[in-house]
């Protein structure tokens, strides 16, 4: 218990001197009296756990069944240059949580804490989460955290959300039937389960249930419900007997078992498995929708579906088969665009035009300015690096646009980049060589990034390279 303590005390020491955090109570409240919190949307933000972008039918897939998802997108706006914070797992979720790029986020790797949990972010962070409690807000976490261990100072009760229910550590979810969940700080054992290959309670269904209650206890005040789906990261689980893997099975695919392996448990039918998971996930999606609807407050939720990174690589799952990354270069992992290229779809019945879209450049770092402006919130100086979407979610106003999206990744051999206009500079191999050369990719005209044009454009690389160094503080 001392190891841990002290180590929690260390990062947030170190942290906290490394940038210039404020306290969430510096978010100022609007209390007017003509400010009625009743008033205020709710939203939703669903993100799921490596799904690829082109795994969903309003994205063009073919193979897996998402009509649930389709329809957000039919019935609102899909965005068709949307960022994910990091091309891995935490610090994603750190960028989306805390709205800095990763250049400025306290937590760039899935650095693992034993026995149990990932790195945390300091204390004092101002949160989504934070920024919406103040006003007035419910908050709820539904799902997988990983932004620091129950206890710690980044336990997510200590990140603004009232309620935190499913898995606090990453490892620990890569199993869809595990002996116990959280629910704040307390272990919620599933009887039945074993952390094998099946067991008597799914989990996703489990926190899925979880979730809908959050909704329904709070249907009377302004809610934010964040949904980190742990589906469809491996292993490959589904319930037993489960409709909708006899479903895919029945397809006819070249379907060759999955032997397990690396941790990852094996599957007979991976592809059949995959495909229902995230169809299963879909149907999540349906069910809360359908709860909306049934509580008379579609008009006032704006609900968010996206994905932390791109489609992954190893566990069983088959990225080319499903073609998840189509065109795009690289997967989970790779600051290329297969990495960090992730869905963005919206709905907010009677507030957003349905069938738009939007190639708005934006990243998980708009979310805490876009909250804040719903919301009335004002936020202090320097807090994001995120810019307000609503404009262009509403189509009103004048959208303010990304003069860069910045990327520092330290894991996969050390990774950064930057995107300005339709440039695309990547750095890779910097464990290794500090001073890796860059790679200039132009992606409007080669949006698979397979032409480096580094050598023609030297300007262009110079002032990448600036914006690089200039934006991005090595952690300590």
């Amino acid at each position: 218990m001392k190891k841990i303590f002290f180590l929690s005390l260390f990062w947030s020491i170190t942290f906290f001197c490394m940038t210039p955090f404020l306290a969430a109570e510096n978010v100022k409240v609007n209390h007017s009296p003509d400010s009625k919190t009743a008033q205020k949307p709710n939203i939703i933000y669903f993100i799921a756990d490596d799904l690829g972008k082109y795994e969903l039918g309003c994205y063009g897939q073919e193979k897996i069944k998402t009509p649930n998802i389709d329809s957000l997108a039919a019935d609102g706006i899909l965005f068709t240059q949307h960022y994910s914070g990091s091309p891995v797992c935490a610090p994603s979720r750190c960028v989306l949580m805390t709205g800095k790029h990763s250049g400025h986020a306290v937590i760039r790797d899935n650095h693992e804490i034993q026995p149990e949990g990932q790195r945390p972010i300091p204390e004092d962070s101002i949160t989504l989460a934070k920024i919406l409690k103040a006003q007035g807000y419910a908050t709820g976490a539904f799902g997988k955290w990983g932004l620091g261990f129950v206890g710690s100072s980044g336990d997510p009760n200590k990140q603004g959300f009232d309620v935190f229910y499913g898995y606090n550590c990453q490892r620990v979810a890569h199993n869809y039937f595990p002996k116990y969940l959280w629910k704040n700080d307390q272990k919620v054992p599933l009887e039945g389960n074993d952390a094998k290959l099946t067991g008597k309670q799914y989990s996703h269904d489990i926190i899925m249930e979880e979730a809908k209650n959050f909704i329904r206890e709070n249907k009377n005040q302004p809610f934010f419900l964040y949904v980190p789906f742990t589906i469809p990261h491996v292993a490959l689980q589904t319930p037993e007997n489960d409709p909708l893997l006899k479903e895919y099975q029945s397809q006819g695919w070249n379907d060759p078992p999955y032997t397990g392996g690396k941790g990852y448990l094996p599957h007979p039918t991976p592809r059949a498995a995959y495909a229902a998971m995230v169809t299963r996930m879909d149907r999540s999606v349906g069910e809360v929708l359908a709860l909306l609807e049934e509580l008379g407050l579609s008009e006032n939720t704006l609900v968010i579906f996206t994905s932390d990174n791109g489609p992954t690589f190893n566990g069983g799952s088959d990225s080319t088969f499903f073609c998840s990354a189509k065109n795009l270069r690289g997967l989970k992992g790779d600051v290329f665009e297969g990495g960090i290229s992730v869905p963005l779809v919206m709905k907010w019945k009677g507030k957003i035009a349905p069938g738009r879209t939007s190639n708005t450049l934006s990243a998980f770092y708009d979310m805490m300015p876009t909250f804040a402006e719903m919301t009335g919130a004002e936020l202090p100086p320097g807090t994001t690096d995120g810019i307000s979407l609503l404009p262009t979610i509403l189509d009103s106003g004048s959208q303010q646009k990304h003069e860069f999206l910045i990327w520092d990744f330290p894991g996969f051999g050390g990774q950064q980049a930057v995107r300005f206009g339709d440039w695309k500079a990547v750095r890779r191999g910097l464990n290794h060589n500090p001073h890796a050369p860059i790679q200039l990719f132009n992606l409007k005209e080669d949006p698979s990034e397979k032409k480096n044009v580094a050598a023609e454009h030297p300007e262009i690389v110079k002032e990448a390279d600036a914006l690089l160094k200039r934006e991005i503080i090595p952690l300590k």
